[in-house]
């Protein structure tokens, strides 16, 4: 059969090609349309913000972080300044992220010769920074050689620089490290409780002492500059500047001469020391042996130098003047005294026999006196001059636990006396309610009576030891105790004032101040001979706290006992007596003898205070005279 032949059909092929012609022109003037919208809305209803995005890459905002307000004592000596630094700083985001910028650490450490150590603390620096894009301190005050070999090595360090800054500078050292105290780097628990904006470019805060009570007068407030920087980073100009405001000053109540006099006095024993002036509450001299140098942890304390302060049995970082908890021993007992005066259980004419001990009724157990061999007949004058224990045991078994708290209590014992010390400890002035809180037992009658020469569970600090003596010296008019002297120049303010303490018979404040007078200056003193020759009226009380009790009908034997569990000496007193001007609180650690130890550490700080330099009495602190009134 003959092959049959298809012919093409062209007008078929044409219509395809023109279809298709169509639909692609339509899909270009669809796509051209989406294009021209997206500009539209990218350009124009957009325009805003992507030119805020487009500005923000060139200009950037950066914060000024504020000075730091100085510290001074109160004659204008400097104890915290602001010193300029060299310091390496790191940024995270031009560094590179996903682990470059550790890398970065290692050539660091390579290049300026590092240990170990100063690489893991590098690392940790770095993730404590708040923003990748924020410049992070990892290693501070770098010296010229430090300097030049970064410099060289420059092009092996993305996002490292070298940066000039101010760093907290203590040039007094350990003298006030535990009353000014010092700033150390932000950690994550601080960074959750700050202000983010204040803050910015700020990696110090104040840690202890002055230096974090006062905080925020300190710190300022931040400050800003908006930059323009080119592709790298690099800044070219300054657009515009806010200056920071610096942090306030503070000037303080402390006197550097009689920080040192106190700290000699003590003579490197471990101790602590407090000086107050009871008109005002201004502390004088504060000082807890053995100390530190604050300047080690400004910058970062390596963890050697840190392990050594910390596990050092001597306890260098452990504040005793707020912290330190004593019983108070023989101390408390002029303030037992007002209480037995105010509430009628004794009269200044009162007397207990004293055979050398004391004995509860219906009881055998003796409660021994520190003189075994007894001061007879004893009254209120004379019981605080001998420090008579027979008598307040006496005294505390009249009053009973409920009167005696509660007038302790009002003393300050129990409780923070402190403006402007945040580490104080409150102390512990037992009661019937605490006892039965935390031991779950009724309280005992022999435990009063022990309260009453400040043994038992009684613990006080020395500072609550100097206000509990200057409110005697004030006749219970209440000046909390502060640091702050000024802050830029206005006096800080109690806005929690305690209420003063006010006797039935005023007069009682005189019998109980005579009676401290006697312990200095009468015949049978038990401070008598650390008072010999001064130039001024002393009134004081000493005290010897146990560490280890001692069994009953057993003597104190300091040769059987370990250095650190002698017990612990301690004096407080004020003076001039008629007019003080001045408060001191000591505490000797295992010192044993409060009127042999203590007492003379007490005079030393008074001579320093009251005296000049040749030895006599300052002109105001002399006493006043009454002018005669002319002849007729």
């Amino acid at each position: 059969m003959p092959q049959q032949i298809r012919l093409k059909d062209h007008e078929k092929d044409a219509r395809l090609v023109r279809n298709r012609v169509v639909v692609g022109a339509v899909a270009v003037v669809l796509l051209v349309c989406v294009l021209i919208a997206r500009l539209y809305y990218l350009q124009v209803i957009q325009y805003d913000y992507h030119s805020t995005l487009s500005e923000n890459n060139r200009v950037h905002v950066q914060p000024i972080p504020p000075t730091r307000g100085l510290i001074f004592d109160r004659n204008g000596v400097v104890v915290a300044d602001n010193r300029p630094s060299f310091s390496l700083v790191m940024t995270r985001e031009r560094a590179g992220n996903a682990g470059k910028w550790q890398d970065v650490l290692d050539v660091i450490v390579e290049v300026l010769e590092l240990t170990p150590d100063d690489r893991a603390l590098f690392e940790k620096r770095m993730k404590q920074g708040r923003r990748p894009f924020e410049p992070v301190p990892i290693l501070f005050e770098l010296n010229e050689e430090q300097i030049a070999r970064i410099a060289v090595n420059q092009f092996r360090l993305p996002g490292v620089e070298v940066a000039a800054q101010l760093v907290r500078h203590y040039p007094q050292g350990a003298h006030f490290a535990h009353s000014v105290g010092y700033v150390g780097r932000i950690n994550e628990k601080e960074l959750k409780t700050l202000d983010p904006v204040n803050y910015s470019g700020t990696h110090h805060i104040g840690k202890t002492g002055i230096e974090r009570f006062y905080e925020d007068e300190l710190h300022g407030q931040v400050g800003y500059e908006e930059v323009e920087t080119n592709a790298r980073g690099r800044v070219l100009r300054v657009l515009k500047r806010t200056d920071p405001k610096p942090g306030k000053d503070i000037v303080l109540g402390l006197d550097i001469k009689l920080q040192e006099a106190a700290e000699q006095a003590l003579g490197g024993r471990r101790g602590a020391i407090v000086a107050l002036d009871p008109r005002t509450g201004e502390v004088l001299a504060m000082v807890s042996q053995p100390s530190f140098d604050p300047n080690l942890f400004v910058t970062g304390i390596g963890f050697k130098a840190y392990a050594e302060l910390r596990d050092s049995i001597d306890r260098p970082l452990f504040n005793r003047v707020l912290r330190g908890l004593y019983p108070p021993g023989s101390t408390i007992k002029p303030a037992v005294a007002i209480a037995g005066l105010d509430s009628g259980v004794v009269t200044p004419g009162s007397r207990v026999f004293d055979p050398g001990y004391y004995q509860l009724p219906n009881y055998d157990h003796k409660y021994r006196n520190w003189n075994r061999t007894g001061d007879g007949w004893v009254d209120l004058d004379v019981a605080i001059m001998r420090s008579n224990d027979t008598y307040f045991y006496d005294l505390a078994h009249k009053m009973g636990i409920d009167r005696l708290s509660s007038y302790m209590n009002k003393f300050g014992i129990g409780q923070k006396v402190a403006l402007d010390m945040f580490e104080e400890s409150p102390g512990l002035m037992p009661s019937r309610e605490w006892k039965r809180a935390t031991r779950r037992q009724a309280w005992f009658p022999g435990e009063t009576l022990i309260l009453g020469i400040g043994q038992g569970y009684m613990q006080t600090t020395p500072l609550q030891l100097a206000q509990a003596t200057a409110l005697i010296a004030n006749k219970g008019v209440w000046n909390r105790p502060h640091l702050a002297k000024t802050i830029e120049g206005q006096p800080p303010v109690d806005e929690n004032p305690m209420e003063n303490i006010v006797l039935r018979d005023k007069s009682d404040w005189a019998r109980v101040t005579h009676g401290m007078e006697q312990v200095m200056h009468g015949a049978r003193g038990t401070a008598r001979k650390a008072a010999i020759g001064s130039q001024y009226r002393i009134a004081g009380k000493s005290g010897t706290a146990q560490v280890v009790a001692i069994k009953q009908g057993e003597k104190y034997d300091r040769n059987k006992l370990q250095e650190r569990h002698r017990d612990h000496a301690l004096f407080v007193a004020f003076a001039p007596a008629d007019d003080p001007r001045i408060v001191v609180s000591v505490m000797v650690e295992n010192g044993e003898s409060g009127s042999g130890v203590a007492a003379p550490v007490v005079r030393q700080v008074m001579d320093a205070w009251l005296l000049d330099e040749n030895g006599r009495l300052k002109p105001e602190f002399a006493p006043a005279t009454v002018a005669q009134e002319p002849a007729p």
